[in-house]
């Protein structure tokens, strides 16, 4: 599936991080507000915040499962087996999850000639720390500056590492918006969550931020609103917490549920907030968020609009599908979503190499196979390469 005639653009790639990843560039005396190891019954853990983090089960990824490890669980699981019967096989990490020429020689033998690539790590624990803004500062301030050191914001124009960035404290986030477009940066990521600052919990779009989202619209870079750990409550339905989401996972929980809830309610309040009636140029991408919650919001923004007449200074939905790009689970059904949203707002991202996504990245362009040719190429790579490209003077 390689032989496309052309390379793909892959919107989700991951790194696993450095054993230093948050601590190179970090002052030591910060550590016991912001990441430290620690170890437990002879394993390694991150303490983070001051409590020991139990996100990932082993956060020093050696050994790893291979990727698309929980490929035919989530295509329906056929053969009925419980999702630790996937993940028994391990193996050492492979030297392209964490060194970037390595990557480069993977990503051509796929047939990738780009990609857009993630934290793992670094997209969980900005909840674990949302009580210290000031520690969520320090400690992404040090993670961004390891990112362009082993990664490289835009390296050899393959690769397009995404910084980190937060809007717990207005100034912090201003001042490493400003270094990361200095330094190269395409896109910058950040959580689908509301925004915990020293006066309590925003939404991304309170007039509060305006100044942050103007910079953003002016470099002409695009925000990408990536799954992690937004603190969605289970409501005492289930534990809470990112570590709970597959426990006990023999049996259904609404823990599973939540990443499309989180970006539901994110979206959702973007645009009940005229977010981007107020920054008409910011172009956002919604990545590894999946795509099946996107009937229900957008019947919701037009009932909405019906209920209170003249609040929207035009069709909420239209809105919607002017400003946002959804890259869809692999088992979603990319046509559907495409009707929503237009063929043009659908991007591929693989989440390659984590074990929820495919075994390799363009195992995607089968499920692609009723588009036409023209069609297949712009989702499989177009329209990433123009995101990729900062529009100037919007």
């Amino acid at each position: 599936m390689t032989d496309l005639g052309y390379m793909a653009f892959d919107a989700d790639n991951h790194y696993y991080e450095a054993l230093d990843a948050f601590t190179r560039h970090l002052d030591p005396r910060h550590g016991p507000r912001t990441v430290q190891w620690c170890e437990v019954g002879g394993r390694k853990y991150h303490v983070v915040g001051g409590r020991v983090s139990h996100a990932v089960n082993n956060p020093t990824f050696d050994p790893i499962a291979k990727p698309g490890a929980l490929h035919d669980y989530f295509r329906g699981n056929p053969d009925q087996r419980l999702p630790y019967e996937f993940l028994r096989e391990r193996e050492p990490i492979p030297a392209e999850y964490r060194d970037r020429d390595a990557r480069l020689a993977v990503m051509e033998e796929q047939g990738l000639g780009a990609c857009w690539m993630f934290p793992t790590l670094g997209m969980l624990y900005e909840e674990l720390l949302k009580h210290d803004p000031e520690a969520v500062t320090i400690t992404f301030t040090a993670f961004n500056r390891w990112i362009e050191e082993d990664w490289g914001f835009a390296y050899r124009d393959k690769i397009f590492a995404a910084p980190y960035l937060s809007l717990t404290d207005l100034d912090w986030a201003i001042r490493e918006l400003e270094w990361v477009i200095d330094a190269g940066a395409r896109i910058i990521v950040m959580r689908p969550a509301a925004q915990f600052t020293r006066n309590g919990p925003r939404t991304p779009a309170d007039p509060e931020f305006d100044p942050f989202w103007a910079r953003v619209q002016e470099a002409g870079i695009t925000v990408v609103v990536h799954a992690g750990d937004s603190g969605q409550s289970a409501n005492g339905y289930a534990p809470d917490g990112f570590a709970a989401t597959f426990d006990g996972a023999n049996r259904p929980s609404i823990k599973m549920l939540h990443i499309e809830r989180a970006i539901y309610d994110y979206l959702a309040s973007l645009i009940f907030d005229r977010f981007f009636i107020r920054f008409p140029g910011i172009r956002l991408a919604s990545v590894e968020n999946g795509g099946e919650f996107l009937g229900d919001l957008l019947r919701k923004l037009t009932s909405q609009h019906r209920r209170i007449p003249g609040f929207f200074p035009e069709d909420p939905v239209e809105t919607f599908r002017r400003s946002i790009w959804i890259n869809p689970f692999w088992e979603d059904d990319p046509y559907e979503i495409a009707s929503l949203v237009g063929e043009d707002h659908v991007i591929f991202g693989s989440d390659w190499p984590h074990i929820e996504g495919m075994p390799e990245p363009l195992d995607y362009a089968r499920e692609l196979k009723d588009f036409s040719d023209a069609t297949r190429r712009m989702i499989l790579c177009g329209t990433a390469e123009k995101l990729n490209r900062p529009v100037q003077g919007r």
